[in-house]
């Protein structure tokens, strides 16, 4: 499947509009990114290709074309997922473009209040780590109706002490923070065993693609000093979340790490008992360490593993499966359907996001693949 490129995009908060129409210029409308876009792929129209999007960002920018509701919903309804930087023969940085126009868009019109509220949410972790905790208490009490459809994250469990092993911190997010509390703790078994200790520097937030992704360029940066002022002085951060990796990448300096290709890098050192059972592998648009992972659970003996074929962008997408849901179930089908042809019994996928979305209509457990790594460790 087509991956984000390494160098992620370059920052283009508020980006000025012959930014944009620079940035836009790079493109030469061959085309060719159309089969790798899965807007175009759902609805077959050139207003939702990358080109179409480009088309418009550079006339707005440029004064050529007074913006539309039209033209913004379809501006909106990009995933991000960056798939089309990967076929373009021009090397258009499209991250960076659509983070700029999406900057000016939120200028002229804030995003609606669903969404404002949602990225408040995950700009304040703490607060949504309680709204989670009573969540977890009342789900079990609450009338189907009422019940959310975010399923309620488990117990919160503590990282071991370091007890004098070299340490390598660890990024916990936003939404993250509460539902990848068993995932943390996995990934401290494994570095464990391999003779390392994670720690959690206090101070540490949400990464900021949400807002940014939301046109909140400030909000963004904000969260990003948070972050870097949080992890000051170390020199590895790891992440979990294959979907906040880029962004925390530039708040640290280039010093995040996917905890999956670290893992790997450490692999001599872990030993693992069998498996049983079919499990299918779900690679997020996001996830850059897809044979990384390959290998970590090719030394599980005996593992029956189905890595789904690509379907295209699952639809979660940061806030795109709360902004536009119908759309987020229709890109996630297909998914649901490689998972149902697979035979599995178990999901793993890498990113918080997709995980939450993929799970919607599942009957069967959707994890995170270190959960499943750490389970199997001899």
């Amino acid at each position: 499947m087509p991956t984000p490129p390494e160098t992620a995009p370059r920052p283009a908060p508020g980006a000025p509009a012959a930014g944009l129409v620079a940035l836009a210029d790079r493109c030469v409308q061959c085309g060719l990114c159309l089969p790798h876009c899965p807007t175009y792929g759902l609805d077959r129209s050139e207003a939702e290709s990358p080109r179409g999007r480009i088309a418009y960002i550079r006339a707005t920018a440029s004064g050529q074309l007074a913006p539309t509701p039209a033209g913004d919903t379809h501006l909106d309804h990009c995933l991000g997922c960056r798939r089309c930087e990967q076929a373009c023969p021009a090397g258009v940085e499209y991250g960076a473009l659509l983070l700029g126009a999406r900057a000016a868009q939120a200028q002229r019109q804030p995003p609606p209040r669903r969404e404002r509220l949602v990225g408040w949410l995950l700009a304040r972790p703490p607060l949504l780590g309680r709204l989670l905790d009573a969540h977890r208490l009342l789900a079990p009490i609450l009338p189907a109706a009422l019940a959310p459809a975010l399923p309620p994250p488990a117990r919160p469990e503590p990282l071991p002490a370091a007890a004098g092993r070299p340490t390598v911190a660890v990024f916990a997010g936003c939404i993250a923070g509460r539902h990848e509390s068993g995932s943390r703790a996995a990934l401290a078994k494994l570095l464990g065993a391999a003779g390392l200790a994670l720690e959690l520097p206090a101070g540490q937030g949400c990464c900021g693609a949400a807002a940014a992704h939301a046109g909140d360029a400030a909000t963004a940066a904000r969260l990003g000093d948070a972050n870097r002022a949080a992890f000051q002085g170390r020199e590895r951060v790891l992440c979990l979340a294959t979907g906040c990796l880029d962004t925390l990448g530039r708040s640290v300096d280039g010093r995040a790490e996917d905890a999956l290709a670290a893992l790997d890098a450490l692999g001599d050192r872990l030993t693992f008992r069998p498996a049983n059972g079919r499990v299918a592998l779900h690679l997020p648009c996001t996830q850059r360490s897809g044979a990384a992972l390959r290998r970590l659970l090719g030394r599980i003996p005996g593992l029956d593993l189905a890595v789904l074929p690509d379907a295209g962008c699952c639809g979660a997408a940061g806030l795109h499966q709360v902004a536009f849901p119908d759309r987020a179930a229709a890109l996630r089908g297909p998914v649901h359907a490689a998972v149902a042809a697979s035979g599995a019994t178990l999901l793993l996928s890498a990113n918080i996001g997709c995980r939450l979305h993929l799970a919607q209509g599942l009957t069967m457990p959707v994890r995170h693949p270190i959960d499943f790594l750490a389970e199997h460790l001899a």
